[in-house]
């Protein structure tokens, strides 16, 4: 049996919903979850009849890891890294889960951020297992959930402890092999007040007015960290303030409020050391009669530094070369990826894929047919040139 091609398992994933809900509570049915995806992958890797594991990250979402195992003994392992989920639908103008081919383009949710780059693999993946070619890695295949709002699931692959010599996580880079990239941690500030009826505000205490203050030392704040420190890569760390919330009613004086950060690190920063850097920052700017609270963060990305995965840089792009025609950059971006939490727990990480990042959550979410069969050639290439490398 031929191997799969990339175009109809694209279509076919993004024909299946898999939405993550951003931490908004929403029912357990389409479009949200990644379980219909899931499904389709078992179904796609007891078909190809590789040993595969299907493990539950949280209820109803699942990471599974196929194992593709070369003739001999290989002396490398590759893991390959796809997400399962996409952004929200809101706002497009093309049917999300429709997948059309026009003009040399797949448009739907996900095309482009990963269900393009999960597609390459899977058919990459699949022609390994069909030819077997003599002198290959071995190839972990992950297939993870929640990479687009709080990473569990490539936190949890991290956590397994797998033996693996290099990872190479799909991400729209337009075939440029990626090396360095920054990581977010994102939590609340929250203030407090004392509710009392509108109509007499002065029995209360207000939130929101509570909150004023925080929010002009958190944009002075903002304003000077680009000078605190730098990468030479990737540049500054920044700092933003994303959404904001507080109080029962417009008739009632609100005795909460609470604003969403966005804190982007870079190599060398840490989540307890910037939230501390913060904390600090604000108590000497507000002074004492100030009061404010941290939540815990729900987001920990560790950014991606390209110490991890030096001696790889240069037999990927080699081989990349071979397959394409050419090597391809080697680039930093300003975006998280699964590669933080793979490297941070000791894996080299390299981030590869097919597509643009400019198409990525859009409107009309595409992405080229010729990025895609690239990005097959790319993905074998890597698989069938590496086994021999040593990357001391």
């Amino acid at each position: 049996m031929p191997a799969p091609t990339v175009l109809p398992l694209l279509c076919d994933l993004v024909a299946l919903p898999s939405v993550n809900p951003m931490g908004r509570t929403v029912p357990d049915a389409p479009p949200f979850f990644e379980g219909r995806v899931s499904d389709y992958l078992e179904a796609f890797f007891r078909d190809l009849g590789v040993p595969f594991e299907r493990r539950t990250v949280s209820p109803g979402r699942d990471n599974l890891i196929a194992r593709y195992e070369p003739p001999g003994r290989p002396r490398r392992t590759l893991l390959w890294d796809a997400h399962q989920d996409t952004v929200p639908v809101e706002g497009m103008t093309i049917e999300p889960f429709l997948p059309s081919v026009e003009g040399g383009r797949v448009y739907g949710r996900g095309a482009c951020d990963v269900k393009g780059g999960m597609a390459s693999m899977l058919a990459a993946f699949a022609r390994l297992v069909r030819e077997r070619p003599a002198g290959s890695c071995r190839v972990l295949l992950a297939c993870t959930v929640d990479e687009e709002y709080t990473h569990t699931g490539s936190s949890a692959l991290a956590d397994q402890g797998l033996a693996v010599d290099l990872a190479i996580v799909a991400e729209p880079t337009m075939l440029d092999v990626v090396t360095a990239h920054k990581g977010a941690v994102r939590w609340k500030v929250i203030t407090e007040g004392v509710a009392c009826h509108s109509s007499r505000p002065q029995d209360g205490v207000n939130a929101i007015y509570r909150m004023a203050p925080v929010l002009a030392s958190l944009e002075r704040f903002a304003a000077r960290l680009p000078g605190l420190r730098t990468d030479p890569i990737l540049g500054p760390p920044s700092l933003s303030v994303g959404r904001i919330e507080g109080g029962q009613s417009v008739n009632v004086v609100p005795d909460w409020c609470a604003i969403d950060l966005d804190r982007r690190v870079i190599p060398g920063e840490d989540v307890d050391g910037v939230r501390s850097e913060l904390r600090q920052a604000l108590e000497a700017d507000l002074g004492p009669e100030h009061s404010f609270a941290f939540s815990e963060p729900w987001v920990r990305m560790p950014s991606l530094s390209p110490q991890c995965s030096r001696g790889w840089v240069e037999p990927v792009r080699s081989a990349l070369a071979d397959a394409l025609g050419s090597p391809p950059r080697e680039a930093a971006v300003p975006y998280g990826t699964d590669a933080g939490p793979l490297a941070a727990a000791g894996i080299p990480a390299l981030v590869l894929g097919p597509g643009d990042i400019a198409q990525a959550h859009t409107k009309d979410e595409w992405i080229e047919v010729d990025q895609l069969e690239r990005a097959v050639e790319a993905y074998y290439a890597v698989a069938l040139r590496l086994n021999e490398v040593d990357p001391s």
